[in-house]
């Protein structure tokens, strides 16, 4: 099967969007019936977009850094010790905009295919038309990683285009795999008893996703978790 989308998956893509529309979107507004408050809420939804994205990027480098110092400084290591900087707020500061910046986004965009005088020129010119992408399901693989959740294990996933996962658990009591759950919608938790003080156990997942009620695709990796104990 295949899908088409304009809009980019990552935020920053998102951004560049945005960025193209504002300086793109001007010559044809005229044409396309925007009207320039139209195009002072897209420069602004632009401005500040980008500034909370470099910003948060900032202040999550600034977190790992100061993680890391805690550690050496609790741990103790042979490297020298400074504490970390702390970011100062990227200046000027763009004014506050309504939250939901993507939708009025897909909006605007919606606005702009539905004009008489939209062209698929038009559409390519201002980065609105996506390229049909082929969607393989022979190739997807579920990737598993373990959260917990007093102590339960916590299967965490991504949809992606399937339709739902299939996830099976082995708890080492020789009864290999068996079914777990058939989640549409991650998270998956175990809510299995857990294993009594001073018996601490292994347990193994694996997932393959399903599409019209049917595996597909490849088995995830086995990942392993200790419980109890």
């Amino acid at each position: 099967m295949s899908t088409t989308t304009y809009m980019p998956s990552t935020d920053s893509g998102k951004a560049d969007l945005l960025n193209h529309l504002t300086t793109a979107l001007p010559p044809y507004a005229t044409l396309l019936n925007i009207s320039g408050d139209e195009l002072a809420i897209l420069n602004n939804d632009t401005t500040s977009f980008r500034y909370t994205i470099q910003s948060a990027g900032d202040m999550q480098a600034c977190s790992k850094s100061w993680t890391a110092f805690k550690n050496q400084l609790r741990d103790g290591t042979n490297a020298s010790m400074s504490f970390p900087k702390t970011p100062i707020a990227i200046q000027p500061v763009p004014s506050v905009v309504n939250e939901g910046v993507i939708p009025r986004l897909s909006a605007l965009v919606g606005q702009i295919k539905a004009n008489k005088n939209y062209t698929d020129a038009i559409g390519k010119d201002l980065w609105i038309i996506g390229a049909t992408q082929v969607i393989d399901p022979s190739t997807w693989k579920p990737i598993l990683s373990i959260q917990n959740q007093a102590g339960h294990p916590i299967i965490a996933w991504t949809k992606g285009n399937a339709a739902a996962i299939e996830i099976w658990v082995d708890r080492g009591n020789g009864n290999n795999f068996t079914l777990l759950a058939i989640n549409i919608e991650p998270n998956t938790p175990d809510k299995w008893p857990l294993p009594a003080a001073g018996n601490g156990q292994v347990w193994k997942y694996k997932a393959i996703y399903l599409l019209h009620d049917e595996q597909v695709g490849q088995w995830s990796d086995v990942i392993s978790v200790s419980v109890g104990g």
